[in-house]
């Protein structure tokens, strides 16, 4: 693998971590406004970001490169409104995507075939993120002024977990 890739895949995997470092923030915000089934979201989003971190962790030990940590930086930590704290996730998981299509590109151009198979698992993962956000970005825009629906996708939330996929 060439040295460019090994290097924007380890900055990949460091944003990665840096995710779950956001949405641990985020669902911090949730708890302290005693919204426990959106900070589960958060939680469980959390948990996936350490998931694809630990895949690209694998993947760059794999191909015989050598997966260097970074210190992360400090997430946002206060918000105006749950909807607020889901246009910020949109916009995060919106940046993540292009960090992905860069990858990508990257491996295209070195004609890195392991690596463009690798990463069309994720780029796949980006599309269920981005329209897992838009969608609650709908619903809480719809529900606005009707907090017994607000409530009810707390509930929902509180239910949502964490498998990791076969790999």
């Amino acid at each position: 693998m060439k040295d460019n890739l090994a290097q924007a895949l380890n900055e990949q995997m460091n944003f990665e971590f840096y995710s779950a470092h956001v949405y641990l923030a985020m669902a911090a915000y949730c708890s302290g406004e005693s919204l426990d089934g959106f900070a589960n979201f958060f939680l469980v989003q959390a948990e996936e970001e350490r998931f694809h971190a630990m895949k690209l962790y694998r993947y760059i030990n794999d191909r015989r490169g050598r997966a260097t940590l970074a210190a992360l930086p400090e997430p946002k930590n206060s918000y105006d409104s749950m909807l607020d704290v889901f246009e910020h996730g949109y916009k995060h998981e919106q940046q993540n995507t292009q960090k992905f299509y860069h990858l990508a590109d990257l491996a295209l151009d070195g004609r890195e075939h392991a690596t463009i198979h690798f990463l069309k698992w994720f780029i796949d993962e980006q599309v269920e993120e981005e329209a897992l956000f838009d969608n609650v970005i709908q619903k809480l825009k719809r529900i606005e002024r009707d907090s017994n629906a607000f409530y009810m996708l707390d509930s929902e939330f509180a239910k949502r977990s964490f498998t990791a996929p076969a790999e």
